[in-house]
C-alpha cells in the first residue's frame, strides 16, 4: 500500500499573466522529460503554427501570447501548439446522468504527471472552466454557455497528425455554445490518437464522439465512454488491464436506472470505476461531475469535495492523498 499526496491549484486568470507564467514553469521539466522519454523531436515550428492557423485560427493569438509569456523560443512554441505530441494512454471513465442532468467523470492517470490545476479563463470573452493539462488544454470543462466537454484515450494503438486531446477540449469550450457546434467542430478537428468525447450542453443534448486520426470521426447517441469505441475491442489486452468493457457496461446501467447523482458518485469512487495503481501509472486522481445550468465543476473524493462555479471560486488549493495499488497497468506504457 502507498500513499500520493496530491495538491490542486486554481488558477484564475481572465487572461493569461504571470501565475500562469509561474505555473508553467512549475511544470515546463516535466513535460520536456516526458518528451524526451518517448524519443520525440517537436516538430519544426512552421509546421505546428500552420497547424493552428489551419485548424484552430482563434486560438493563434493565445498562443502567441503563451509562448511571450513563457519566454519565448522555438522549443516552447512547439511544446505549446500540441501538434503531434507524445502518446498518451490513460483510462478514465464519462457518462452523462439525469437525476440531475450533469457529467461525471473520474480521470485515470500517473499522479507524477498530472497539472493539478484548475484553470479558469476568459481568453476571448467566452469563460472556461475545467481541469488544466498540456500547459493549456483542458482535460474536462464548462463554458459560461453551458456546455460541457470530457475526454477519454479511445484504446486503438495507433497515431498520426493531429493536436492533442486537452487542446481540442480548450478550442470547442472556447467557441462553440451548444452541442450542434460543438459536433460540426469535432467532426473537422484532427487528433493525434484516439479519442473519445462526451458532451452535454444546457439543452440537454449529450452525445460521444469517436475520433481518431485515421478514421472519420463517429458520434453516438449514448454520452458515455471508457476506453474503447465502437463494439469491437481492437486492443485486447488493453481493454483487459483496463476493465474498459465492464466499465462501460456498468455507466450505461446507471443511466437506463435514472440513477441519482449521489449515489452514482458513490459508485465511481468504487471499483471498477475507481482506480488505484498510482504506482503503475493507473489511478484515480480525482471524479469531476460538471453541472451544465450551474456552470459548476465538484471535485469529489474519498472523504473530500472541492467546488467552483463561473465566478465563484472555492478555496485557492485542496490537498488530497490518495491511497492503494495494483499491478498491471506500467507495463502498457
Amino acid at each position: 500500500m502507498s500513499t500520493w499526496r496530491l495538491t490542486f491549484h486554481l488558477l484564475a486568470e481572465d487572461v493569461p499573466g504571470e501565475a500562469w507564467a509561474a505555473t508553467f514553469r512549475s511544470l515546463e521539466p516535466g513535460y520536456r522529460a516526458w518528451f524526451a522519454q518517448h524519443g520525440g523531436t517537436w516538430p519544426a515550428l512552421d509546421e505546428s503554427r500552420d497547424a493552428l492557423w489551419t485548424h484552430m485560427p482563434e486560438l493563434v493569438p493565445h498562443w502567441e501570447r503563451l509562448v511571450a509569456l513563457a519566454g519565448g523560443g522555438g522549443d516552447v512554441a512547439r511544446m505549446l501548439a500540441l501538434w503531434r505530441p507524445p502518446s498518451i494512454l490513460t483510462g478514465c471513465s464519462q457518462v452523462v446522468l439525469t437525476r440531475p442532468r450533469s457529467l461525471v467523470r473520474n480521470y485515470d492517470y500517473d499522479p507524477r504527471r498530472f497539472d493539478a490545476v484548475v484553470a479558469y479563463t476568459a481568453l476571448s470573452g467566452r469563460r472556461v472552466l475545467g481541469m488544466s493539462d498540456c500547459l493549456w488544454g483542458l482535460l474536462d470543462g464548462v463554458n459560461d454557455a453551458g456546455l460541457v466537454l470530457s475526454l477519454t484515450f479511445g484504446g486503438r494503438n495507433v497515431t498520426g497528425a493531429g493536436f492533442a486531446a486537452p487542446l481540442v477540449v480548450r478550442y470547442v469550450l472556447e467557441t462553440c455554445t451548444t452541442s450542434t457546434q460543438a459536433r460540426e467542430v469535432l467532426r473537422r478537428l484532427p487528433v493525434h490518437m484516439p479519442y473519445n468525447f462526451t458532451v452535454d450542453d444546457q439543452d440537454g443534448d449529450a452525445f460521444t464522439a469517436w475520433l481518431g486520426p485515421d478514421r472519420a470521426a463517429h458520434f453516438v447517441t449514448t454520452p458515455a465512454a471508457t476506453n474503447h469505441q465502437g463494439p469491437v475491442v481492437e486492443w485486447p489486452d488493453y481493454a483487459i488491464t483496463t476493465g474498459t468493457l465492464r466499465r462501460l457496461e456498468l455507466l450505461r446501467a446507471l443511466r437506463r436506472a435514472a440513477t441519482p447523482l449521489d449515489r452514482a458518485i458513490d459508485r465511481f469512487l468504487q471499483p471498477p470505476l475507481y482506480a488505484v495503481d498510482y504506482a503503475g501509472g493507473f489511478g484515480t486522481l480525482y471524479t469531476a461531475v460538471y453541472r451544465s445550468e450551474a456552470r459548476s465543476l465538484t471535485l469529489v473524493w474519498p472523504g473530500s469535495q472541492w467546488q467552483h462555479r463561473i465566478g465563484a471560486w472555492g478555496p485557492e488549493a485542496h490537498t488530497v492523498e490518495l491511497e492503494g495499488t495494483l499491478p498491471g497497468f506500467s507495463a502498457l506504457r
